[in-house]
């Protein structure tokens, strides 16, 4: 059930209404979605029966799953195992004190990116993990499901820089990979690709090494002269001028209210790219100067006119749609286009959901569901044997002054279907998108049937129960379907739902802490695990696509497909090389026509929430045997279609023609 609001929003939780935000999905996730703030269940023992209570209601919603399979017409009869450990990929994410043993309410547990990349021309993807303490990594994919630690020799490691957000593009248009990558006040910074897998640090040259709260960063060519500009997108001022452990600045304790002190407004940046590795901020000169709480943003030609128009989300507020007037300005056109607008967003996603030629817009709403309002007032009936923490939620209530204007907002994941002439409809309980505490999303066709099925990244952590992730397949354009527990990616292979977040001794320098209260000598505080960012590609060039994440404040999981075992399979892979368009052709729309039906893509590298990548366009082709055509609209404005050479279950790369 959707809500808005003109005046005040009264969250009931899913444990007071069990179909509140997300159909189906409610009483299961509302089980193991309840939060602990700071409570019973965050100091328990390593073997919690917290965990045991999860495991049997993941169990419980497993088999509510596959009953409710049996209406699924798009297949399903594939299963995704994490082969992190084959891969001996050793990374591991790690999060600032802000977001453990001192935990604030703050924007430090929006966590981090993964990007992939062919970095070293090897034709095989390479991926870079970013973290907030150590080291972010890249490892090099060598082709038989193993990877090797390139970090060092790449010179991109960044260590204890609190990098948020990794992107790659190729900037220079010379054919490989550049790396951009985002921090918390350590300076952003832009890495050439020298080739061979090493790259070089050029950020204060390019004039990139913007220092503040940046997060999501994303490349495309506005002004259309086949150089890829970049904008980058910045949350806030949450942070004091005070340094913990590792460098990070800590966190305003009032950090998650923001967005109520105009003196924390940090806009967002439009660089444009001048050739030669040189770009400069023009924000205020194409009128793009938004100062929204965003994480992150994505583009597409939404009006058709040949220039890329910018979604920025806010987590805090309204989110903003700026249309792109020619390459010379860009005109706010969210009331026109998108009236009502998520109040707490933070995945954004344009694809074509029913292939009808158009792009969708997929929404993710995560503060929705994680409230500052909802912490306080279920600390606050913590010890009341009289109240229940479901009773808790039920009275809580989002006071107009905090939500700042509800009226033009929605509460929950948003699901724009393009309805053509500038006009959308927002469907997303009516085709099953609403998902619960959600970060990001990851778009790829997952059982090759021609349909973009969706991967949403989910989860708390520390101090919070746990919550899953979910995957949506796309049943023929008409509606997705819960299939998590259906394809093995919950529960997760390990069998695990939480891990030791922090160790406080209580005898001695943390006496003091909350969670000491009662307890002597070394206690382990356990936090759930939670995913924040993905990326779905085909890692194992087996033909089908695998998921792999990055977690927040653990190990990533490597979600191998093995759909190519279990149904034969039909795709083309299409790789893009622009000439009077940007090497990358990112903004291309792609047009691929097998028996008369058309499949439409647009490149835009968006590869999930906080990362941008630089990978080929996954085509599933269903029962199709053959591929009739494939027609590329570049970002120049050149229409190219090409009908000789397209192979059957392989990649073709199409080269922009010169005329």
């Amino acid at each position: 059930m959707k809500h808005t609001s003109p005046f005040i929003f009264r969250p009931c939780h899913p444990a007071c209404i069990q179909s509140f935000r997300a159909g189906s999905r409610g009483l299961a996730l509302f089980v193991v979605g309840l939060i602990s703030f700071v409570s019973e269940a965050a100091v328990a023992p390593v073997t919690s029966p917290e965990h045991a209570f999860t495991i049997r209601q993941l169990e419980l919603r497993k088999q509510q799953q596959f009953a409710a399979s049996r209406s699924f017409r798009a297949f399903y009869g594939f299963q995704f195992t994490d082969r992190v450990r084959q891969s001996a990929i050793g990374f591991e994410n790690r999060v600032v004190d802000d977001a453990a043993v001192s935990y604030k309410a703050a924007h430090y547990d929006h966590g981090n990116g993964v990007a992939v990349a062919d970095v070293d021309g090897d034709g095989l993807p390479d991926l870079y993990f970013t973290t907030q303490v150590g080291t972010s990594q890249l490892w090099r994919n060598r082709g038989d499901g193993t990877f090797t630690d390139l970090t060092v020799q790449a010179g991109v490691g960044l260590t204890d820089q609190t990098v948020v957000a990794g992107s790659f593009a190729d900037v220079d248009n010379d054919g490989d990979p550049d790396l951009f990558v985002t921090t918390v006040r350590h300076g952003n910074h832009m890495f050439e690709n020298l080739g061979n897998g090493r790259f070089k640090d050029i950020s204060k040259e390019s004039g990139l090494d913007y220092s503040g709260h940046s997060s999501g960063a994303t490349f495309f060519d506005y002004d259309r002269d086949g150089r890829l500009d970049l904008f980058v997108v910045n949350v806030g001022v949450y942070t004091t001028a005070k340094q913990g452990r590792h460098g990070f600045y800590s966190a305003y304790p009032d950090a998650f209210g923001g967005h109520l002190f105009p003196e924390r407004t940090e806009t967002s940046i439009l660089y444009r790219n001048l050739g030669s590795n040189r770009f400069e901020d023009v924000s205020k000169q194409v009128g793009l100067q938004d100062g929204s709480w965003s994480g992150d943003a994505a583009f597409t030609d939404l009006n058709q006119d040949g220039f890329a128009d910018l979604y920025i989300v806010n987590m805090q507020g309204d989110d903003h749609y700026y249309e792109n007037q020619g390459g010379q300005r860009f005109v706010d056109k969210t009331a026109e286009t998108f009236p009502k607008t998520p109040w707490g967003a933070m995945g954004v996603q344009f694809f074509d959901f029913n292939q009808d030629g158009l792009m969708d817009l997929y929404l993710t709403d995560m503060h929705s569901d994680m409230t500052q309002g909802q912490t306080v007032e279920a600390l606050s009936f913590k010890n009341q044997a009289e109240k229940t923490k479901s009773e808790a939620y039920c009275s809580v209530q989002w006071t107009e002054a905090y939500l700042q204007g509800a009226g033009n907002n929605v509460f929950g994941n948003a699901f724009y279907q393009n309805q053509g002439g500038g006009k959308f409809v927002e469907r997303s309980d009516s085709l099953g998108a609403e998902t619960y505490w959600p970060w990001g999303v990851s778009v790829g066709d997952l059982n090759a049937d021609g349909f973009p099925d969706v991967f949403v990244s989910a989860g708390m952590g520390y101090p919070f129960r746990h919550g899953i992730n979910s995957v949506l397949l796309n049943e023929a354009g008409t509606r997705f379907l819960d299939s998590e527990f259906l394809l093995g990616v919950e529960p997760r292979g390990d069998g695990r739902t939480e891990k030791v977040w922090f160790t406080l001794e209580c005898d001695g320098a943390d006496s003091g802490h909350p969670e000491c209260a009662g307890k002597t000598g070394s206690v382990d505080v356990l936090g759930t695990l939670s995913t924040r960012s993905s990326v779905i590609v085909d890692l194992d060039n087996d033909g089908d696509l695998d998921i792999v994440t990055n977690e927040f404040n653990d190990r990533p999981q490597v979600l191998i497909s093995n759909l190519s075992d279990r149904k034969r399979i039909r795709f083309v892979k299409v790789k893009l090389i622009g000439t009077k368009s940007n090497r990358d052709g990112l903004g291309a729309t792609v047009h691929l026509t097998t028996n008369g039906k058309k499949w439409t893509q647009c490149h835009d590298g968006k590869s999930g929430y906080l990362s941008q990548s630089s990978k080929v366009l996954y085509f599933g082709l269903g029962e199709a045997t053959e591929v009739e055509s494939i027609e590329v609209l570049w970002p120049s404005g050149n229409r190219q279609t090409v009908t000789q050479g397209i192979p059957a279950n392989g990649l073709i790369t199409i080269t922009e023609s010169a005329e």
